[in-house]
């Protein structure tokens, strides 16, 4: 697709949260807070014409391979909210993307994610195919207090879970969507942590892409201020998720 006639660098988008994406708290879940943020990205992009429909013409898409969100609070059930995005570089085969939502003008979440090109035939990272140089980029712009970190997984990690990938964790990629690895970590989280919201931030590490019936080993490791989550296949380490608590 062209690009839009309203396309501008920054875009706001709003949602109304309904209660098939709450907690029993009436808190946004973690999960539908990363999907909002998805779409933001997802329609900026199309907006932009480097959208899945856009990039596939050269068999590519957009694939996350880090994201670290920062949480002051989480919205309530009828809370209209605003998500908020710009990019902050775009290179090659690279992107880092910053997103920001807010509740009655008030910022609540801070977002910065990292995205690599991917041949969707060879499932190698290769360059962007398509133009980009429209997009206005803020390097210095930022969206969460600090940035990516890197995320130790302990050898003395504890295995406490095994799955095998069914078709409902796919997503249009044909690999397990970033949503999918956080959904099962926190199914495993202590329900008082999530419900009292005791996760200020957390950040997520995507290594190697997961397929349809991919057998997969879910471990943790617990310090007094952090959780940290691996999943492996075949004892390689394909995804790092670290809560950091309050």
């Amino acid at each position: 697709m062209p690009v839009a006639a309203n396309f501008t660098s920054i875009i706001s988008k709003n949602f109304e949260i309904n209660f098939t994406q709450c907690l029993p708290s009436g808190c946004l879940k973690y999960t539908e807070l990363c999907n909002l943020l998805q779409l933001t990205a997802a329609e900026h992009a199309e907006m932009g014409g480097i959208s899945f429909t856009d990039m596939q013409e050269y068999d590519q898409a957009w694939v996350l391979s880090r994201m670290r969100v920062e949480i002051s609070a989480l919205p309530q059930w009828k809370d209209t909210v605003t998500v908020k995005t710009w990019i902050n570089s775009l290179e090659n085969s690279r992107s880092v993307r910053a997103l920001e939502m807010y509740v009655n003008n008030k910022k609540i979440i801070g977002c910065e994610t990292f995205w690599a090109v991917f041949n969707t035939k060879s499932r190698r990272p290769e360059l962007l195919t398509l133009a980009h140089d429209h997009f206005e980029l803020f390097p210095d712009v930022k969206a969460t207090q600090e940035g990516f970190s890197k995320i130790d997984i302990n050898p003395e990690k504890e295995e406490i879970f095994s799955k095998t990938v069914i078709l409902s964790d796919l997503d249009i990629v044909n690999h397990v969507n970033n949503v999918k690895y956080l959904e099962w970590c926190m199914d495993l989280v202590d329900e008082n942590i999530i419900l009292k919201q005791k996760i200020k931030s957390f950040e997520m590490n995507f290594m190697k892409e997961l397929s349809l019936r991919d057998q997969v080993m879910i471990h943790e490791n617990v310090s007094d201020d952090s959780i940290v989550f691996s999943i492996t296949k075949e004892d390689k380490n394909c995804f790092a998720l670290q809560l950091n608590l309050i």
